[in-house]
């Protein structure tokens, strides 16, 4: 208590709470000034000094103090400066109340003790939810950051920095995390034999043999920040103390809805690790800059004989007696942030997570450069459509990527751009957007819309008898794909904030159809407002688990809705698939462009004479179904039923199998056999179909030797081709 004056003397036995001026709360204009009574409370807690000690040192009873305290009453201003000098401040500071009395409190991390029923958690249930992937933490936090957008009219910007140290940068930074109090607990939890220490351990190894270390700064702006008390409800409690805790406010519009998405920040460290800064857009404890905590989420283990839960936080000592040997979030200096890491560009709110150890699990990002553009490549995925703005409203997202070595640039700032990652798509959403879309495609480079209905079923106990529900009418926009497009014949699928939420393929597209992209918008997502659109959101987002990745059964669809919830569910997928095939072959386009070596191996040789039609008649084959399993040998073993309409010839096809990853271009693989099942037969690559045949089977076993990647780690597509020459 070095910086409290004047000595403790005894308590009077009895006092009176009428000793004060009586005066109201002084008003500061331009401050975020917090209310005398908190503030002194807090003060008092940090130092150390009760409210009983207070009155001894300021001659006053203990009731006048709690009435200061509880707000019924003020001190005056000679009183005042009297309380200021006792807590080794100045009068100003006690007036505005805009910072706590500065005091050395040390920071350090506090660890939650095990459970006294003897329970275990061998790391954070949350955190298997999702993989440790960089496009499933990019889609999770970034909706996140979206669902927080403060200013309404304006977007949120998303900047993502990964950074790696090395030499004094990373001792420096290993110093300021306090890093030596954590070891002993790392190894201990490393020391088990469960999934996650043995992830501890490795990356334990790792950092002692290669001496560096990868962090990734998640910072948004124009957000709310982690705003609310330390321990009630709120966005800081929800983010920083909280499982399953959404804590979403933005008025339905939000993507997330299970409090998951947080758990990918720490799955993503290796050391489950997470630093936060947060600029709050409104005040709490009189501030709003430079918010910080640590939070650390570990297995069950012991040390030294004590026990402990797993968590931790990082942060100054907790003064309150009912929280001892808590630690609580500060408000850090510009120099402590700086050697976090921590620093934000701009005094706008929002949030800044550190990822400490960050790593991608999935494999395919290893490298400095691999990681930085699967940022970028992840952000365009998910949320291209976000970045688009329209004539009468700008975009709602933002997003830059940045790459650094011990404060160096290495890969420059790299602003997330959607038409230069989904050209046809983000032409399509533009406009829409616009008011520039048709009812049919007719030439050149157009967008074509339809609407789809959704119908939404009542909520249980809420609908009228034999209530079918409410319709609302999806947007179906559609257009022409580009040439450089790698995948195509695709609906991208969403609501709210426009993230993408899934892809679906229409079935039984026609041999023939043009290549195209499309796009579906439901829910808030039309732009529209009314009854049906909150309906058809909260439907559609309680239809989705929690990567919010499609539309299907959910536990909160069976247990919200009335009967049939899924039903309508499917008929607005099968909907969907309608709108598509109509809007894609009830067109004559044209391009500006020669046609692109793939639109001609999709298109059908029709044959015609001088003076006569064609000899087919206007149908293509289809793929009725297709099965498909994996062999011992990693092979795909693949089985397709056709559909094929009356001809005067043999049906000449070419079936390509392919392999649809994650990210980048479908890369074509090689047949070990390909046969006839069933009325047709194998020649040379094709599959040959004698005139007359309804229905044809093949079979196909894939060449393991081409797979770019094993089999189980992706998914199968196959192609059936048109060869210009038709006839066999």
């Amino acid at each position: 208590m070095s910086k409290v004056a004047g000595s403790i003397r005894g308590m009077p036995a009895s006092g009176r709470a009428d000793e004060t001026d009586g005066g109201p709360p002084t008003a500061m204009t331009g401050l975020q000034s917090e209310a005398f009574g908190p503030w002194l409370g807090r003060q008092l807690r940090r130092a150390g000094m009760s409210q009983a000690q207070l009155a001894v040192e300021l001659g006053k009873t203990r009731a006048a103090v709690s009435a200061w305290i509880t707000g019924r009453a003020e001190p005056r201003e000679d009183v005042k400066a009297h309380i200021a000098r006792i807590l080794g401040t100045d009068l100003a500071s006690l007036v505005t109340r805009t910072a706590d009395v500065p005091l050395d409190l040390p920071l350090a991390w506090r660890h939650r003790p095990a459970h006294a029923d003897g329970g275990r958690e061998y790391g954070n249930v949350a955190a298997f939810a999702f993989d440790a992937d960089l496009s499933v933490l990019a889609r999770e936090a970034t909706q996140n950051s979206l669902d927080e957008r403060l200013e309404t009219h304006q977007p949120v910007r998303v900047n993502y920095m990964l950074h790696e140290l090395s030499g004094d940068h990373l001792d420096t930074f290993l110093k300021g995390v306090h890093w030596d109090e954590l070891s002993a607990h790392y190894e201990q939890a490393a020391a088990g034999g469960q999934k996650v220490s043995r992830g501890l351990r490795a990356a334990l190894d790792e950092l002692s043999d290669s001496r560096s270390l990868l962090l990734l700064r998640i910072d948004d702006y124009n957000a709310f920040g982690l705003t609310g008390p330390e321990y009630g409800d709120g966005r800081y409690a929800a983010v920083v103390r909280r499982t399953l805790d959404s804590h979403k406010t933005a008025g339905g519009h939000a993507g997330g809805s299970y409090g998951l998405g947080k758990a990918t920040l720490w799955a993503t460290s290796r050391f489950g690790l997470v630093l936060v800064n947060s600029t709050l857009g409104e005040a709490h404890e009189g501030r709003t800059h430079r918010r910080v905590v640590g939070r650390l989420d570990l297995p069950w283990h012991t040390l030294d004989g004590e026990a402990y839960a797993g968590p931790a936080w990082f942060g100054e000592p907790e003064t309150d007696p009912e929280r001892k040997d808590v630690a609580r979030s500060w408000w850090a200096d510009e120099s402590t942030v700086r050697d976090l890491h921590l620093e934000r560009t701009s005094d706008e709110p929002g949030t800044s997570f550190l990822v400490v150890g960050a790593h991608d699990a999935s494999g395919d990002a290893e490298t400095l450069q691999e990681m930085h553009d699967k940022c970028v490549r992840s952000l365009a995925d998910g949320f291209w459509a976000a970045m688009i703005g329209g004539r009468d409203a700008g975009p709602l997202l933002e997003a830059r990527v940045t790459t650094l070595r011990n404060g160096q640039v290495v890969i420059p700032e790299e602003r997330v751009d959607p038409h230069a990652h989904h050209p046809a798509l983000a032409r399509a959403l533009q406009a829409y957007l616009d008011g520039e879309t048709v009812p049919e495609l007719t030439a050149g480079d157009q967008v074509a819309h339809a609407q789809v209905p959704l119908v939404v079923t009542p909520l249980k106990r809420t609908g009228r008898v034999r209530d079918k529900g409410r319709e609302h009418l999806a947007v179906l926009l559609l257009t022409p794909a580009d040439d450089t497009d790698e995948r195509f014949n695709r609906i991208v699928c969403m609501r709210g904030n426009r993230m993408t939420i899934t892809e679906q393929r229409p079935r039984d597209l026609p041999l023939g159809t043009m290549p195209f992209q499309a796009v579906l918008l439901a829910g808030y997502a039309t732009g529209r407002t009314g009854e049906d659109v909150d309906l058809a959101e909260a439907f559609l987002r309680a239809s989705e688990p929690p990567e919010h990745d499609r539309w299907d059964r959910t536990e909160e669809l069976t247990t919200s809705y009335e009967r049939g919830a899924l039903s309508r569910i499917k008929e607005f997928r099968h909907g969907i698939d309608k709108a598509a095939r109509s809007l894609a072959v009830r067109r004559e386009a044209t391009r500006s462009g020669g046609p692109s070596v793939l639109r001609e191996l999709l298109t059908l040789d029709t044959d015609t004479t001088a003076g006569a039609g064609p000899r087919r008649t206007q149908s293509f084959p289809t793929v009725r179904t297709l099965s498909a399993h994996l062999e011992d040998t990693g092979a795909w073993n693949v089985t397709v039923t056709l559909k094929l309409p009356d001809a005067d010839d043999p049906w000449l096809l070419t079936p390509v199998a392919k392999f649809d990853v994650r990210s980048g271009g479908r890369p074509t693989i090689a047949w070990s056999l390909l046969v006839g099942s069933e009325s047709c037969r194998a020649e040379g690559g094709h599959i040959i179909v004698e005139p007359g045949v309804r229905t044809a089977v093949f079979t196909g076993v894939t060449d393991p030797a081409t797979h770019p990647v094993k089999g189980a780690f992706a998914r199968l597509a196959v192609d059936i081709l048109q060869p210009r020459k038709g006839a066999a």
